[in-house]
């Protein structure tokens, strides 16, 4: 990786930790004029803690749970809940119903709102002026521009059989945004379901990582790619544009896209 040649012409540097949706999102921000960053930061912090209140399903009074209760119709929630449902409807028809957002026959967006949330939030910053943005959702990350001039972002993939080390390197180098999402039951148990059986998916794969420009999508790819298995997943994943994954077995084998070779450094 390029080091910056002058340290004076480095971009000045904005990080935070913010706990909210049951993880913690962390900022690293690039650039811009110091009080629109702070202010832009501000704002989607707040941003993410309204769509907590608002999609969790943990939470009884949240829009999301009154919906799937029947006590509101989605007309009478927030505008941000008709866009999220027409998104996990078009996840769910791109993947032929491997994506779901109704688990026993509840409505439950989780596995595409955490990475429109925060890529949403990372968009949030670029707009206010910051030259690059990584926002990472509990592992999960969107990348905009860049940390400095003639460096990429690089985002290490965790190894689900071997803690504390890394599986592999993404690099965002020629990108202008990246995203990197990974689903698996390393750290959380299996807790992704079969949506055909409404149980907890029965797969070969411990993690998928889905590499994609947008995380809403990253997000969404990597969760109906884990439930399906690896060989029928690889196979979606490559025929979906824009998209590389990396999947590991629990048997320890390791397969990714055709192109994934080229993101990784």
């Amino acid at each position: 990786m390029a080091e910056v040649a002058d340290p004076a012409q480095a971009p000045s540097v904005v990080r935070h930790a913010e706990e909210v949706m049951g993880t913690v999102v962390s900022f690293d921000v690039r650039g811009g004029e110091a009080a629109a960053v702070q202010t832009a930061l501000e704002e989607a912090i707040a941003q993410l803690h309204v769509v907590d209140a608002v999609f969790s399903t943990y939470k009884e009074d949240s829009q999301i749970s009154r919906l799937g209760r029947e006590e509101l119709t989605v007309e009478e929630c927030d505008p941000e809940v008709a866009e999220v449902l027409e998104l996990c409807a078009e996840a769910e028809r791109l993947s032929d119903g491997w994506f779901s957002t109704r688990y026993g026959g509840v409505v439950d967006p989780t596995g595409l709102v955490k990475g429109w949330s925060v890529e949403r939030a990372a968009r949030h910053l670029m707009a206010a002026g910051a030259s690059g943005v990584s926002v990472n959702g509990g592992g999960d990350v969107q990348l905009l521009g860049t940390p400095g001039p003639e460096r990429p972002w690089r985002v290490g993939v965790s190894d689900p059989l071997r803690p504390g080390s890394l599986a592999a390197v993404v690099s965002a180098a020629g990108a202008d945004e990246l995203a990197v999402a990974t689903s698996g039951s390393a750290e959380r148990g299996v807790h992704i379901v079969d949506p055909g059986t409404s149980r907890s998916a029965v797969t070969d794969l411990v993690a998928v990582t889905v590499v994609t420009p947008r995380l809403t999508w990253a997000d969404a790819w990597a969760t109906a790619a884990f439930a399906m298995g690896s060989r029928q997943a690889l196979s979606w994943l490559e025929s979906l544009p824009d998209v590389e994954a990396l999947l590991i077995t629990a048997g320890d084998e390791v397969r990714c896209t055709g192109g994934l070779g080229a993101r990784l450094g």
